[in-house]
């Protein structure tokens, strides 16, 4: 349905070189990988001739259908000649991962060197290592046409790993990384003339239509949609909308009915089930799975409100998604995220307490800082929740926003990236 129906005829392009560290799996000549990132590939291969994937391959987990969307939130490419080039992944987190990595990196190398040489354009998703490698390997291409998708956080001031600050600072100097454009989220003072500020999206024009006019009444619901990991954050909503449902007010407790859908999966998921057990939130707090497109559409046409208590983003897709349909978005100031709440005007600022490095957040967590926090977000939201008319006006402009960035619009800004426009 996302595959957009009016794709304009190939313009003469070009075989289309992508590589990537996203992890894919093979069944019956059809490669399949998460789904949001195919969704986008699909797209961008409307308008290339032929498809180079450098990419690792995995083998599929037992009992694993081949339907078309499968457990884990796995969906196929749609690309009729689409060539695929298995490279191993790999990392540095302990010495003998590094080793194994220093000897899997000359032939990553040489494989990726072979597909650039090939391509007619170059496109690299970073971060990540074999995106690291990749842009080692374009500088020997200097005049080949090329686009980068940084899909993390580009904030100059971040804490980052080393790797992805080397990254950054090849992609945006101009002497080593030529004829690129390195898509961005966020607009950032003094970047390079490499860097272009991006965007990406979910949903088509044609599904304004279907968006209702939120009531923010009696049971209110909370999302939160993402891969259940720590820097995700999933506990911190949990623990923000128990205290929602339980306040203390002159004295007396008071309910408030609210409840929190967690679309995903991960290795939080036992920590949160049982967090849930132990508090008996279980009549709050719902866990959903991963779940295809169309079902999670219409949770947040359901939905009021969609909650990122994220410690790093890039460009928080489940919180665009939820502001396209009128949630109410909750989310930390990381990234581009502030901009994208209008600093407070179309949505819920947390604190951002936990965006340290993980030994400052550890003393953090000692001093109490972050119950201290979570206690300030918790008002603030409870604020919001007696104004009716306050509520209304948010999520009328989270809505007008959120849908200024179409499947459409996305398409137009990708066609110009592949013919090289700034």
């Amino acid at each position: 349905m996302y595959a957009l129906e009016y794709a304009d005829e190939k313009e003469g392009l070009m075989r289309f070189a992508i590589f990537t560290h996203v992890e894919h799996k093979e069944r019956e000549g059809w490669y399949y990988a998460y789904a949001p990132y195919v969704r986008e590939m699909n797209i961008w291969w409307n308008h290339v001739e032929e498809v180079e994937m450098i990419a690792p391959l995995t083998t599929w987990e037992r009992g694993a259908s081949g339907t078309e969307e499968l457990g884990g939130g796995v969906i196929r490419y749609e690309h009729s000649k689409l060539t695929f080039n298995e490279i191993p992944s790999f990392n540095f987190l302990s010495f003998l991962s590094a080793v194994k990595a220093f000897i899997k990196i000359p032939y990553i190398f040489f494989k990726m060197f072979g597909a650039m040489r090939r391509a007619d354009h170059l496109h690299l998703r970073c971060p990540g290592n074999i995106g690291l490698l990749a842009c080692i390997c374009q500088v020997f291409f200097p005049s080949k046409p090329k686009s980068a998708k940084y899909a993390g956080n580009w904030d100059p001031q971040s804490v980052q790993p080393w790797t992805y600050r080397l990254q950054k600072w090849i992609l945006s100097n101009s002497f080593l990384t030529r004829n690129m454009q390195v898509l961005v989220y966020g607009q950032w003072p003094g970047q390079s003339k490499n860097v272009v500020p991006f965007f990406t999206a979910s949903f088509s024009k044609k599904e304004i239509a279907e968006v209702p006019e939120k009531a923010f009444s009696e049971h209110l619901i909370f999302l939160f949609v993402g891969n259940l990991v720590k820097g995700k954050r999933p506990l911190e909503a949990v623990k923000l909308v128990e205290a929602i449902n339980s306040v203390s007010e002159n004295g007396t407790n008071r309910e408030i009915c609210a409840s929190l859908h967690i679309y995903g999966v991960g290795p939080e998921r036992k920590r949160l089930e049982k967090y849930v057990t132990k508090n008996e939130l279980e009549e709050i707090v719902i866990f959903k799975g991963n779940r295809p497109i169309e079902e999670l559409k219409e949770a947040y046409q359901k939905a009021h409100f969609v909650i990122l208590p994220s410690m790093s983003e890039g460009w928080p897709k489940a919180i665009a998604e939820g502001m396209f349909f009128g949630g109410i978005p909750i989310a930390t100031p990381v990234s581009c995220v502030p901009w994208m709440l209008k600093y407070g005007s179309r949505g819920v600022l947390l604190e951002d307490c936990c965006q340290q490095p993980t030994a400052n957040s550890q003393q953090l967590k000692r001093s109490g800082q972050r119950t201290e926090n979570r206690g300030q977000d918790v008002a603030k939201i409870l604020k919001l929740l007696t104004d009716q008319e306050e509520m209304k006006r948010m999520s009328e402009e989270a809505k007008k926003w959120s849908q200024e960035y179409t499947l459409e619009r996305f398409e137009e800004a990708i066609k110009e990236v592949l013919n090289n426009k700034k």
